[in-house]
């Protein structure tokens, strides 16, 4: 008799993505529009676009930045705005909020690259465990993306999957 061990997963055609892939590649940062802040309570205008115009924005260079404020302060919406023109022409990225939203909002930026269609007809598993935290708007994002097209859709490993979608008949 014959000792041959089978991969039954490698056999099952199963398509496995691993949200890994679609996670930002290079430094991120946050951009604290606090240290701008008249007593830690107020931005005044005049003061925070002089600093700005004499700012080196060349360590915001190549990353993607955050712009966010950390103080309990009453923040303008045009101030973000005002720091995403000087960090645009050096940043690889600028998104508004804290790290955690960055992270979300680039992953689902680079999700957009995913043809789903061409997974139409397969059994896809989601990956996932892994080395690094995926914010669970990623998870939602790839659901709605594949859905149209994939005939299965599963989280976890291919060999303990949790079902999540089956095409009907």
């Amino acid at each position: 008799m014959s000792d041959i061990i089978i991969n039954k997963v490698a056999e099952s055609g199963l398509i496995t993505i691993d949200l890994e892939d679609y996670y930002p590649k290079g430094a991120l940062t946050v951009y604290d529009l606090k240290e701008h802040l008249y007593m830690g309570l107020i931005l005044k205008e005049k003061d925070f676009r002089e600093s700005l115009k004499t700012k080196d924005w060349e360590p915001y260079r190549d990353k993607f930045v955050a712009i966010t404020c950390t103080a309990d302060a009453i923040i303008p919406k045009w101030a973000g705005m005002l720091v995403a023109s000087y960090l645009e022409p050096v940043a690889k990225d600028v998104v508004f909020g804290d790290e955690k939203a960055m992270i979300s909002s680039i992953l689902l930026k680079n999700l957009g690259s995913l043809r789903a269609e061409d997974y139409a007809g397969q059994r896809v598993v989601i990956k996932g465990c892994g080395e690094i935290e995926i914010p669970e708007a990623a998870y939602v994002e790839i659901t709605r993306k594949l859905r149209p097209f994939a005939k299965s859709i599963m989280y976890g490993e291919a060999c303990s999957s949790v079902p999540i979608y089956k095409q009907g008949k």
